[in-house]
């Protein structure tokens, strides 16, 4: 089946934001990746600020179902996590940051009407990572005394500042290594696969 010219186009902004930034491609960028005219982008996307938004709520709505098949995939808090994890990694390999991650690095540049949205996905993140690991503590996955919201916001924050580094450094075994020395610092009583870090 042949993609449609809406759903090309919003693959393509997704790779344009997450490799060059919202500032730095134009709607004749995104037509040249795409091979179709300017004016089909605009009849899709009327402005910059169309695109973005559409195609961060259909970031976010996938970014809902992937986290739903993880918990549902794993009952373990630390094989939920490093599934989590590898989230961060989706494209690296064509130098591609995560979406909110680099529309959140430009949020002077980001239309108003986009900054609750980029805030509402972070904060989906650490709920879902707060629920995570107070169902590890609950179990006693987690060494007792552990804040289940500071450590949401310590694996997070790893996770997000370290696909920056790794993104620099082009190796991206510094993303998983930061994310297991968090790990350890949790005391997650499951040991890590051995692929994680390779």
């Amino acid at each position: 089946m042949t993609e449609g010219t809406r759903s090309l186009i919003l693959r393509q902004a997704d790779y344009l934001i997450r490799t060059r930034g919202y500032a730095a491609f134009s709607y004749a960028d995104l037509a040249q990746r795409a091979g179709i005219t300017k004016a089909s982008v605009h009849y899709h996307f009327p402005t910059k600020e169309d695109l973005v938004t559409v195609l961060v709520q259909h970031y976010l709505e996938r970014f809902i179902t992937t986290l739903d098949g993880i918990r549902r995939r794993h009952a373990d808090v630390g094989a939920r996590l490093r599934d989590y994890a590898l989230l961060f990694l989706e494209g690296f390999e064509q130098g591609m940051l995560p979406l909110c991650g680099a529309l959140s690095a430009e949020r002077s540049a980001l239309p108003a009407s986009m900054h609750g949205t980029i805030q509402e996905f972070f904060r989906l993140h650490l709920e879902w990572l707060t629920g995570v690991l107070e169902a590890g503590l609950a179990t006693g996955a987690l060494r007792a005394g552990i804040a289940p919201d500071r450590a949401a916001l310590l694996l997070l924050s790893t996770l997000e500042g370290g696909t920056f580094v790794g993104w620099a450094l082009q190796r991206k075994d510094t993303v998983l290594a930061a994310f297991e020395a968090a790990m350890r610092d949790l005391e997650l009583s499951t040991p890590a696969p051995r692929t994680v870090g390779a």
